[in-house]
């Protein structure tokens, strides 16, 4: 079996490449990049053109952790996006350009958007 051998991410990549052509993050306005896997969930905002990251977080980082004692996935995906608009505020960012990866928005995606957008990042 190959890296890439399963028919659903084999799918998401072709998603992805769909929307990687239009999707570019600037200094004005940065891409917010997720990736979810099975178990966690990750976000950074991106600055393309000088290849930065600005801000992460993951569930896996130590301030979010603290926090999902007993959240289901879709709460830690909201507290995930909470916490990454919190890093890119103090980063001094406002407005970022959402890159869902070729995942759909949808349950654990779409919560982390609403908790980005409810932690003051515009998109």
């Amino acid at each position: 079996m190959g890296k890439h051998s399963s028919r659903r991410v084999q799918l998401r990549l072709r998603r992805r490449k769909h929307t990687q052509k239009s999707i570019r993050g600037t200094a004005g306005r940065p891409r917010l990049n997720i990736f979810r896997s099975n178990t966690h969930i990750y976000a950074q905002v991106i600055d393309d053109d000088s290849g930065r990251t600005l801000a992460a977080a993951s569930s896996l980082s130590a301030d979010v952790k603290s926090e999902i004692s007993d959240a289901d996935k879709c709460g830690t995906a909201k507290l995930v996006g909470q916490e990454v608009a919190k890093r890119a505020i103090a980063a001094g960012v406002t407005s970022v350009v959402f890159d869902r990866n070729g995942f759909k928005y949808h349950g654990r995606v779409a919560a982390l958007a609403d908790g980005a957008r409810e932690g003051g990042l515009a998109f």
